[in-house]
C-alpha cells in the first residue's frame, strides 16, 4: 500500500479497550514501538482488530510535534517516543525533521524553521516525537 504519510509503523494489535463510541487500540510495531490510537468503535469493528491482529499504523508528519527535553508524564499527548534526530531538511518555511528511536524507527515531523532553531535540534540531539492517539490511523491489508 502506498499513501502520502510519511510515518507508516506495520505490527500487530497488542490490546484493545472497547467503549461505547471510540476503543483505545495499542499496536506494537515491528520495530518494538508501542503506538497508542483512538478510533470508532465501529471501524475497530469492521476492520475485525483484536489482540493479535496484524495492522499498521499511518501518522501524518504535520501531526508529529517534536520535544526536547521531553517528560512524557508532563503532556497530554498518548505517543511520546524518545530518540536522536537523524536528520534535518530545512525548506524556505518548514523543516523535515526525522527522529530515530533506540530500536531503529524513524519517525517523521514537519515543524517550521523557527522552531528547529529555538530547540537546537541538529543531528544526534536527543528530541522525542509527540502524537495524539486521535491523529493515528488504523488499518489492515
Amino acid at each position: 500500500m502506498r499513501t502520502s504519510a510519511r510515518n507508516h509503523f506495520a505490527g500487530k494489535i497488542d490490546s484493545v479497550k472497547a467503549g461505547a463510541v471510540n476503543d483505545e487500540l495499542t499496536l506494537r510495531t515491528q520495530e518494538g514501538l508501542e503506538i497508542v490510537a483512538i478510533i470508532t468503535h465501529g471501524s475497530a469493528a469492521s476492520l475485525s482488530l483484536a489482540k493479535g491482529s496484524d495492522a499498521f499504523a499511518l501518522i501524518k508528519a504535520s501531526s508529529v510535534v517534536v520535544m526536547v527535553d521531553a517528560d512524557s508524564s508532563k503532556v497530554s499527548a498518548r505517543n511520546c517516543i524518545a530518540g536522536t534526530v537523524a536528520s534535518v531538511e530545512k525548506g524556505a518555511v518548514n523543516a523535515e525533521v526525522v527522529i530515530k528511536a533506540a530500536g531503529g524507527a524513524q519517525i517523521v515531523s514537519i515543524i517550521t524553521n523557527d522552531s528547529v532553531e529555538r530547540l537546537g535540534l541538529a543531528v544526534g540531539k536527543n528530541a522525542a516525537a509527540l502524537f495524539k492517539a486521535s491523529s493515528v490511523i488504523v488499518g489492515v491489508d
